[in-house]
């Protein structure tokens, strides 16, 4: 896929893998719609591109706000006048056992990592319809291929992205639109430090389980990108980014009940 003077739409562009994104296509030449909660973040990066001789634009947008979500492909529209590639990336994280987390924080993550791929997907088709060549890049996580315990938000999202991702190229196949599902590893970003936590957790709980996450994320976004960023070119339908996530992809298919057994052994060491 050329992406020399398309248009993409990017969610969670202010900044970890969303804005490392957004500076990756910008290279290769592609003009950026930024979305973000926050919206001085997504000024920022779109600054960043446009040092790359890309328009880009900032759009302050809460992926699980309905009414915020329908108003932006006009938004969008009117800036750009065109859509090739929707990236929904935006997503948060939870922290805790099941009966630890409450209700609402639940349905909480559940509206923006999965409710907001949903929600952009369906405002943003007809505009995709329209282009010569378009594509839906959904990310979901190496969470969304494995279950460790004390994830189960988090996996139930993740899973639920890459659900949809699948039966949505099917629905797609033979039209203009393509679909990829993007399964990073450990990647660096600050989704640990901004998890919520169960509420009823100690400080020095809150700490630990911070710890022990972080020192998983080790790719640098930009590495992380660059491999997005090749998957969309060559149009893969399933972007593994890292070897944690290709190990763990194998290990499922090899063993997709008793793998946990494995990488508890090999986290132990």
């Amino acid at each position: 896929m050329d992406l020399g003077n398309r248009v993409a739409v990017i969610t969670g562009a202010g900044n970890g893998i969303g804005r490392a994104l957004a500076l990756a296509l910008a290279g290769r030449g592609c003009h950026l719609a930024l979305v973000d909660i926050d919206g001085e973040a997504a000024a920022d990066t779109a600054r960043a591109a446009q040092h790359l001789d890309v328009r880009a634009t900032a759009h302050r947008v809460d992926v699980a706000d309905r009414a915020a979500v329908r108003a932006l492909p006009r938004q969008v529209d009117a800036a750009h006048k065109r859509v090739d590639l929707l990236v929904n990336n935006a997503g948060v994280a939870l922290g805790g056992s099941f009966e630890q987390v409450d209700e609402d924080d639940f349905d909480w993550l559940l509206e923006i990592n999965f409710g907001g791929v949903v929600r952009m997907t369906r405002a943003f088709l007809p505009l995709l319809r329209t282009s010569d060549e378009a594509r839906i890049v959904n990310l979901s996580s190496i969470y969304g291929i494995i279950t460790p315990p004390g994830q189960t938000a988090y996996a139930a999202s993740k899973f639920a992205v890459r659900g949809f991702s699948h039966a949505l190229r099917h629905e797609l196949q033979g039209s203009c639109v393509g679909v990829s599902v993007v399964h990073p590893g450990g990647v660096a970003t600050a989704i640990a430090r901004n998890a919520r936590m169960p509420r009823h957790a100690t400080p020095e709980q809150i700490e630990r389980g911070r710890r022990q996450v972080q020192r998983l994320l080790r790719m640098p976004p930009e590495r992380a990108a660059d491999i997005i960023a090749r998957g969309i070119q060559q149009r893969r339908a399933r972007i593994l980014v890292g070897s944690d996530a290709v190990t763990a992809a194998w290990l499922e298919r090899l063993a997709p009940v008793g793998y946990w057994d494995v990488l508890k052994r090999l986290l132990g060491r």
